[in-house]
């Protein structure tokens, strides 16, 4: 008696998107949940597990460190460029300064109604202590080689000079920005208004402006491109073995604290 082989007709797996979360402040450290050392693994796994359709960036951030932003923003566009892999992102509650630019890796952006985008500005902040130390008496004692060296020092007086060269480099990074934003968003921007003066848009005057291309969420707009069977694989930062266990506890606390004040910058 013969043996009868049974053929199994190939079934192709319905489509995958790759869905990449972002939220939190952009820094190094502590202080910051997205940077491009704790995201590259992220990233590169999300653009080759599974053969993905196309890659979605979840975005939830009010901003940052601009390099490390440009870092994050740069990876995604490589992977992006080398697997041909068409990118979206969907903003949640803000994305705002250095949170717009991870937004401008994307091929199409999308947000809610009441999202809030925009930001494009550099902006630099810290206290003077001069005279508080003059009041409880203390004397500050300086040397350096370098007359640059004590630049804005907090606890002596602001010198011209020094604002000068810091309002010199906040300038050039505004440029960059400017640069990653007229680059990605191309042929999409107004060309008789300035969209970088630091000012921030809801999500329908942000598609007046060229700076999202609609109203979205990613699970409906994903089955509109890929179609209702579409998979999802959510791909994100694992969080540090000691912080799981809680000890990592006062670091954690205050990096909550200034996340929670980079947030309520938008009423958030």
């Amino acid at each position: 008696m013969t043996a009868m082989t049974t053929y199994i007709p190939f079934i192709k797996k319905p489509p995958l998107v790759a869905v990449i979360r972002l939220s939190g402040v952009i820094a190094t450290g502590a202080r910051g949940q997205l940077n491009d050392a704790a995201l590259a693994p992220v990233i590169e796994r999300a653009f080759r597990k599974g053969k993905p359709q196309a890659v979605a960036l979840v975005i939830n951030s009010p901003g940052g460190s601009p390099v490390q932003s440009s870092l994050i923003a740069a990876r995604v566009r490589r992977l992006a460029t080398e697997r041909e892999i068409p990118v979206y992102a969907f903003v949640e509650d803000v994305a705002a300064s250095g949170g717009y630019w991870l937004a401008t890796a994307a091929d199409e952006i999308y947000a809610d109604e009441s999202s809030i985008l925009g930001s494009i500005g550099v902006i630099s902040a810290g206290f003077g202590l001069t005279g508080l130390i003059e009041k409880i008496g203390v004397e500050r004692r300086v040397y350096t080689a370098g007359k640059s060296k004590s630049m804005l020092d907090p606890f002596q007086p602001e010198k011209p000079d020094d604002i000068k060269r810091l309002k010199a480099l906040q300038e050039d990074i505004h440029a960059a920005f400017k640069t990653q934003v007229t680059t990605r968003r191309m042929g999409k921007l107004p060309e008789d208004e300035d969209l970088f003066t630091g000012d921030i848009w809801l999500g329908h005057a942000a598609i007046d402006k060229g700076l999202i291309d609609g109203i979205g969420h990613v699970v409906p707009k994903m089955k509109e491109k890929y179609g209702d069977k579409v998979r999802f694989r959510v791909h994100g930062p694992r969080r540090p073995f000691i912080s799981r266990f809680g000890l990592q506890l006062g670091a954690d606390a205050i990096a909550a604290i200034e996340e929670r004040a980079e947030f309520a910058r938008f009423g958030l």
